[in-house]
C-alpha cells in the first residue's frame, strides 16, 4: 500500500510541505485539510494591500489550483480535524470522516486572541486574521467615521495606516507605553509613533479597554473611564497557536506544540511546522515565532525529516510590517539587555537600529534600509562581532562591514 501524509492546516507551513516533500521525490499520497474554504493563501497582505483594495484576491494564493493536482494532493476545504488517534493512526474530521496517516504534519497556525470585556459581542466589532475578516471590514470603511483599535502592534498599525489613506478618524488604544513594544525597540517605536501621529492618528498609551458601548452595535470604546466614538472597532491583541487537538492526543504543549531541531513531536509519526509550534531557537532559548520565514522554514525541515532527510533547522528569524511609505524589516530575535546601535537619522524616514549581545550582532530593526537588512542578517548568522562605532558610521557601506 502507498504511504499516506496527512497535513492538518492549509496555510503557509501546508503549502510549503506539499511542495517540498514532492521536490524531494516522495510519491506517497497527501491529503491537506483546511477549515477555510480557500486553498493556502497569504495572511500578511490581508491588513495592507489587500485591505487597502490594491491587490486582488486572486493574488493572496500560494500557489495556483494547478499546483495542488500536478502535486496530487488532495485538498479538503472547508472542514477541520477534530481529533488525533495516534495508536489507530487516524484522524477524525468535523464532517465525520476519518483519515489514516504513516505520517502527519500538524500545521494548524494561530487563532485571534478574543477580547473579553463588556459589550466585546457588539456587531461592528471586528477582527483580522483571514479572507472573510478583510471582506467584512473593508466595505465598513467606505461609510464610518470613526475607528478605534484595540492595540497597536503590527496589525493594529498597519490597519491604521490604511484607515487613514481612507480618511477615517482613528484612535488607538493601547496597554503598554509605547507602540510595538513587545516586536520592536523603542526607538523604533518613538519613529513609528511620531510617523502615525503626523498622518493624523491619536494614540492613548498606558490605555486598557473597559468595554464597548452600544445597543444594536458598537457606538464607542470605554478606556481609561472615558469613551471614544466608534462607528467601528478593530481589535489586534496578539494571537493563540491551535494546539488542542495535539494537546488532547497526549503531545507534549505549553504555547505551542513542542519540536526538536527537525520539527518532530515525541510521536515519531507526528510532525509539526508554523506559528503552532514550539522550539529552541539558536541560542537555545525556547521560542515560539509568528512569521512567514518560520512557516516556511519549519515545514522545508519537516517535509524533509519525513522523507529520511532529517536537516538540523536553525535559520536567522526574520519579520516585516508596511506602513505607509515605510518597510520594517527585522531580523534575528531581540532581548532586553542588548546594546543598540543607530545607524542613520530616523528624521530621513531611512535608518537602522542594530542589537549587539556580548559584542556580537543578534538583531537588527531597519526601516526602508534594505542593505542594512540583507547585511545584518548575515552578520548574525554568522555571529560576527562588529565594533558598535563602524555599525553607526554610515559613511561605511554596510557591504563593507562584513
Amino acid at each position: 500500500m502507498q504511504e499516506r501524509i496527512v497535513i492538518i492546516g492549509a496555510g503557509q507551513a501546508g503549502a510549503q510541505a506539499v511542495a517540498t516533500l514532492r521536490a524531494e521525490g516522495y510519491s506517497g499520497m497527501l491529503e491537506m485539510v483546511g477549515d477555510e474554504p480557500f486553498a493556502p493563501y497569504q495572511r500578511p497582505p490581508l491588513s495592507k494591500t489587500y485591505l487597502m483594495g490594491t491587490m486582488e484576491r486572486d493574488r493572496l494564493f500560494l500557489k495556483p489550483d494547478a499546483f495542488y493536482a500536478e502535486a496530487k494532493c488532495e485538498l479538503m476545504l472547508g472542514v477541520s480535524a477534530t481529533s488525533i488517534d495516534r495508536a489507530a493512526k487516524t484522524v477524525a474530521l468535523s464532517d465525520a470522516r476519518t483519515l489514516a496517516y504513516d505520517k502527519l504534519l500538524i500545521a494548524t497556525g494561530t487563532r485571534v486572541r478574543k477580547i473579553s470585556v463588556p459589550g466585546a459581542q457588539l456587531p461592528g466589532i471586528h477582527y483580522l486574521r483571514s479572507i472573510a475578516d478583510v471582506d467584512e471590514l473593508r466595505p465598513a470603511f467606505s461609510t464610518a467615521k470613526n475607528l478605534v483599535i484595540v492595540g497597536a502592534g503590527y496589525i493594529g498599525l498597519e490597519v491604521a495606516a490604511v484607515a487613514r489613506k481612507y480618511d477615517l478618524n482613528v484612535i488607538v488604544l493601547e496597554a503598554m507605553d509605547r507602540v510595538m513594544a513587545r516586536s520592536a525597540s523603542k526607538p523604533v517605536s518613538e519613529f513609528y509613533e511620531r510617523v502615525h501621529r503626523e498622518a493624523g492618528v491619536t494614540f492613548h498609551l498606558n490605555t486598557g479597554v473597559e468595554g464597548f458601548e452600544g445597543t444594536e452595535r458598537v457606538g464607542g470604546v470605554r478606556a481609561g473611564g472615558k469613551i471614544y466614538p466608534a462607528d467601528i472597532a478593530l481589535v489586534g491583541i496578539g494571537v493563540v497557536p491551535n494546539c488542542e487537538i495535539a494537546e488532547a492526543a497526549g503531545l507534549k504543549c505549553g504555547d505551542g506544540v513542542y519540536v526538536d531541531k527537525f520539527c518532530a513531536t515525541e510521536d515519531p509519526a507526528i510532525f509539526a511546522a508554523g506559528d503552532c509550534t514550539r522550539h529552541h531557537g539558536r541560542n537555545g532559548d525556547l521560542i515560539r515565532l509568528e512569521s512567514v520565514q518560520n512557516a516556511i522554514d519549519q515545514a522545508k525541515h519537516a517535509a524533509l525529516a519525513m522523507v529520511g532527510k532529517p536537516t538540523p533547522y536553525g535559520e536567522v528569524p526574520w519579520f516585516w510590517s508596511d506602513q505607509y511609505d515605510l518597510k520594517l524589516q527585522i531580523a534575528g530575535l531581540a532581548k532586553p539587555g542588548d546594546q543598540l546601535v543607530l545607524r542613520g537619522d530616523p528624521a530621513t524616514r531611512k535608518f537602522a537600529v542594530f542589537h549587539l549581545r556580548d559584542g556580537a550582532v543578534a538583531a537588527v530593526e531597519a526601516v526602508n534600509a534594505a542593505p542594512e537588512y540583507l547585511v545584518g542578517r548575515k552578520l548574525i548568522a554568522e555571529g560576527a562581532h562588529v565594533a558598535p562605532e563602524r555599525l553607526a558610521d554610515s559613511s561605511v557601506p554596510m557591504k563593507n562591514i562584513v
